[in-house]
């Protein structure tokens, strides 16, 4: 497991959920991590959770890699120009950068049109999912484009076929934010392809994170008790099936063929025979598109 041996990686956002799964197995396979995020031993962000980007460092250590934790806020330029001087001062590179910030999800009210929204939640979702995206990108890019080879991989929900129509049941600013992610990968693309690098956006299938499992209260060991209440959860997949995913990404010597596109941790499963811990493959976003969209009975075969 050295394939990103002497890589230096960012995942920005590495606090929970996916991107925490991706900077363990960023490390796992050999790259040096540097976790951010805005919650801490000694401090907490909205999203009023436990985990720590602290956290992640002992995932990532006990997975036998190296990282650092940076508590840094997205939205704060100063901060991420410093953590951007502090990664030029100590490798003088950056081969791969995850920008996972997010945490926007406790400001949703799902459902709700925009006018009925409190607009503060509304614009709160958009500085999260593209300002904080923006100014990571400002910063930290110049450190990518330095060599050949560099990745990007903008973090998002939903597929760029299935956020073509408007995700109903959501509200328009979180619509927004995350469909922005597929207009950043294709502006990054075209900007870093003179210097050799690759930026594509990325979605996980039906996670398994925390949270989800917080909000069906269950487990991962239990996890199947949940499709009582939500049959299509079938499909679901861990956060260590998407990290292995993105790890394969980052190691592919080819993977500049992908530039500019969304992919989806079921597709790049099918492409580098990655299973999920169980050993089965979902395929999400697939599944979302041909079973529970088309309305039929929630049945995961041939999709996992």
């Amino acid at each position: 497991m050295n394939e990103l041996k002497g890589k230096v990686a960012l995942v920005a956002g590495g606090t929970r959920g996916a991107s925490r799964a991706i900077a363990v197995e960023l490390a796992r396979a050999g790259a040096f991590v540097y976790v951010t995020g805005r919650t801490s031993g000694e401090h907490r962000s909205e999203v009023g959770r436990a985990e720590t980007i602290e956290g992640t460092i002992e995932l990532i250590e006990q997975a036998g890699g190296q990282g650092v934790a940076v508590r840094v806020d997205h939205l704060e330029p100063e901060q991420v120009r410093a953590l951007a001087e502090r990664i030029d001062a100590e490798h003088s590179r950056l081969d791969i950068l995850i920008d996972g910030v997010w945490g926007g999800d406790t400001h949703l009210g799902w459902g709700k049109p925009i006018w009925e929204h409190p607009l503060d939640a509304s614009l709160r979702m958009i500085r999260l999912g593209i300002d904080a995206h923006l100014i990571t990108s400002h910063f930290l890019l110049p450190l990518v484009v330095r060599q050949p080879g560099g990745l990007v991989v903008e973090l998002t929900d939903g597929t760029a076929e299935y956020n073509a129509k408007y995700r109903e049941g959501t509200t328009l600013a979180f619509y927004v934010a995350k469909s922005a992610a597929h207009t950043l990968a294709i502006g990054e693309a075209a900007e870093t392809a003179k210097s050799g690098c690759t930026a594509v956006a990325f979605t996980p299938g039906w996670l398994r994170s925390e949270a989800m499992l917080d909000e069906f209260g269950v487990t991962e060991e239990n996890w199947r008790d949940a499709l009582a209440a939500q049959p299509h959860f079938c499909i679901s997949e861990t956060p260590t099936f998407v990290g292995r995913t993105v790890a394969a990404l980052a190691a592919d010597e080819e993977k500049a063929r992908f530039s500019g596109q969304t992919l989806n941790s079921g597709q790049l499963a099918k492409i580098y025979e990655i299973d999920d811990i169980d050993g089965s493959r979902p395929d999400g976003w697939r599944y979302m598109m041909e079973v529970a969209e088309q309305g039929k009975p929630a049945d995961p075969t041939g999709y996992r």
